[in-house]
């Protein structure tokens, strides 16, 4: 018996946790409260953090809702530019390489290692961007996901 009913969330957040901080794009990986975190720290980034947002205790699995926050901060360059499209930043950069991040994330969640362990995506997972939503010039995006874990915990009567 692997006891996931009853540390579940201890199991599926350290799954994840692992699974970012094994991608070449993400130096720190967080949990909690994000205001707690001190994101004026720049060595701490790129930063994947990690929000459960419900569970569904279902008859033999719970169902984890979850969202990872990926970001990165923009560099702005001294020099003059004519791109308007690019503008004189590596913004794009930065928002292209945090959803590799997460794709990468799903694609093990949908059929990589951590589905065969057992942890399953549930449908789909959906992103939303955010720019300079935080300090320091960060943007990034929020992906969320439902999770499926096996939930092996027996009342006997």
């Amino acid at each position: 018996m692997s006891n996931q009913g009853v540390r579940g969330y201890y199991q599926i957040t350290e799954t994840i946790k692992n699974q970012l901080l094994s991608d070449v794009n993400v130096n720190t990986v967080t949990t909690g409260d994000i205001t707690e975190i001190d994101l004026s720290k720049q060595t701490i980034f790129p930063l994947s953090h990690i929000i459960i947002n419900n569970v569904t205790i279902q008859d033999q699995v719970l169902q984890f809702n979850i969202s990872v926050l990926a970001m990165d901060l923009v560099n702005l360059s001294k020099e003059e530019t004519t791109d308007i499209f690019r503008g004189n930043n590596n913004e794009q950069d930065v928002i292209n390489t945090q959803l590799a991040v997460v794709n990468r994330l799903v694609g093990a969640l949908r059929q990589g290692t951590i589905h065969l362990d057992l942890y399953q995506l549930d449908g789909s997972a959906s992103c939303d961007f955010f720019y300079e939503s935080f300090e320091n010039r960060m943007v990034g995006l929020a992906c969320t996901f439902n999770v499926l874990i096996s939930n092996d915990i027996n009342v006997c009567s």
